[in-house]
């Protein structure tokens, strides 16, 4: 039997012992294995208080079970959920009972979802938005993997797909007319109007990716600096925890150390770099090269250190903010304050949204906290404002983006002024041809086990 064929079972609840856990299977033989171990299967879609027996007839559990009739189901076969306690023994004595009937065996990793796309339930865009809601770490990428889930970009492939198709079916019909020349241009003129009008809204879409492909990820703020000014006691500060060692003594730091933050509901990865100076130590070298390439690569620079110092060290495009660090050290003028407002300096500061400017400065302690509430309240401006266009757009992926641009240059092409009516026809089938990859209906087998492989089991 092929494995799609074979009835599967998997947990899908978290780690045990829990209150509950929630034995999903789906499959020819899941009204059969429901029958088998509670005796009858409880009308479809209601939840039924059953004793769960195996085949020697002991009881495993007193549970709660599902059933749900194919294709009305989540993966569009017969599914049946069996709500147990949370105890391992008791999922192993059920997993054992399972595995006793033949052609049922234990889920693959994301075969579930596989399944839901295989049986039409779901486009690939779809199972790419539930892998990105499973793994959503804060709630910008919640909402996004929720808008490509609900069909944000597969509504929309489908959409130009259909209209590609529409305009190929009137250019082929012309050309079976290409003895009547003017039947043929009557059919030509429609059918170049929908193309130029679908390449401008693909390209427009494709204008406004880059940054929701961001969003999966995370935003990138490096701190640098030279060595000894406080970069290790500031990423502790922001994590609110010690991932740094802090020393006195120069070159503590050699690698690259990176923590992950929920700024405001956007996800910001913070990264310590080596002390940036010349050495003769290998070692160090090595983490300085690595410091300068994480800070040319970052989306932020925050610079600890003089402000001579940044041009040399700091290459790429990133905007760089000055932090000010230890002014709980700094010298006291007679009102007892210091030298520099611990606050930040509020010239520099946007005034919408509440971010900081590109060249902004902050004066801070890391080690006692001041003025480091301020700099991250910057912080999650800076990533509301990034993110800001990021979070309407409909490319999440880099496979989307990959593949609107072959369909764009596609439709671009096919517009071009004297192009023979068959060489039309013949750019819009590739281009609908990568629309049909980009929803996973069209020569998508060698990505599939790449996509589903990282779902966890029971999804």
């Amino acid at each position: 039997m092929h494995p799609s064929d074979q009835t599967i079972f998997a947990l899908a609840t978290g780690p045990l012992p829990s209150a509950l856990a929630i034995v999903r299977v789906s499959g020819p033989r899941a009204g059969e294995l429901v029958t088998a171990l509670t005796g009858s299967l409880p009308p479809p879609r209601t939840a039924r208080r059953c004793q769960i027996h195996d085949q020697n007839q002991e009881l495993i559990d007193d549970s709660v079970v599902l059933w749900f009739v194919g294709p009305a189901s989540a993966t569009g076969e017969d599914v049946a959920e069996f709500h147990i306690h949370g105890g391992r023994a008791v999922l192993a004595a059920l997993v054992k009972a399972l595995t006793a009937f033949d052609d049922v065996r234990p889920a693959e990793p994301g075969e579930f979802t596989r399944r839901a796309f295989e049986n039409g339930k779901l486009d690939l865009t779809e199972a790419e938005g539930l892998d990105d809601l499973i793994h959503a770490d804060t709630e910008a990428q919640r909402r996004q993997a929720v808008r490509q889930l609900g069909g944000l970009l597969g509504d929309k492939a489908r959409r130009w797909r259909g209209q590609i198709i529409e305009a190929l079916a009137l250019i082929e019909a012309g050309i079976d007319f290409a003895d009547e020349g003017d039947v043929q241009g009557e059919l030509m003129a429609p059918a170049l109007r929908t193309i130029a009008a679908l390449h401008d809204e693909v390209a427009e879409v494709l204008a406004a990716q880059g940054k929701a492909e961001r969003l999966r990820d995370g935003l990138v703020v490096a701190i640098a600096g030279p060595p000894n000014v406080g970069k290790s006691t500031l990423i502790n500060r922001l994590a609110r925890r010690e991932v740094a060692i802090v020393s006195p003594h120069a070159g503590t730091t050699r690698d690259v150390i990176e923590v992950q933050l929920d700024l405001r509901g956007y996800p910001v990865t913070v990264i310590d770099t080596a002390g940036i100076r010349e050495s003769d130590d290998p070692v160090e070298q090595e983490g300085v090269r690595r410091a300068r390439a994480r800070a040319a690569e970052a989306d932020l620079v925050l610079w600890l250190g003089d402000d001579d110092a940044i041009g040399a060290a700091v290459e790429g495009a990133a905007p760089v903010w000055r932090v000010r660090n230890k002014i709980d050290l700094a010298p006291q003028t007679d009102t007892g304050r210091a030298d520099f407002d611990a606050s930040g300096l509020g010239a520099n500061r946007w005034q919408t949204g509440g971010a900081a400017a590109p060249s902004a400065t902050f004066a801070i302690s890391a080690k006692r906290g001041d003025g480091v509430g301020e700099l991250i309240e910057a912080l999650a401006g800076f990533a509301a404002q990034y993110f800001a266009r990021g979070e309407s757009a409909v490319i999440s992926r880099e496979r989307h983006r990959i593949l609107l641009q072959q369909a764009e240059r596609m439709l671009q092409c096919s517009m071009v002024a004297g192009l023979a009516p068959e060489l039309v026809a013949e750019e819009l089938r590739l281009a609908a041809g990568s629309l049909g990859r980009l929803l996973g209906r069209v020569d998508v087998e060698d990505v599939l086990g790449e996509i589903f492989g990282r779902f966890c089991i029971g999804k």
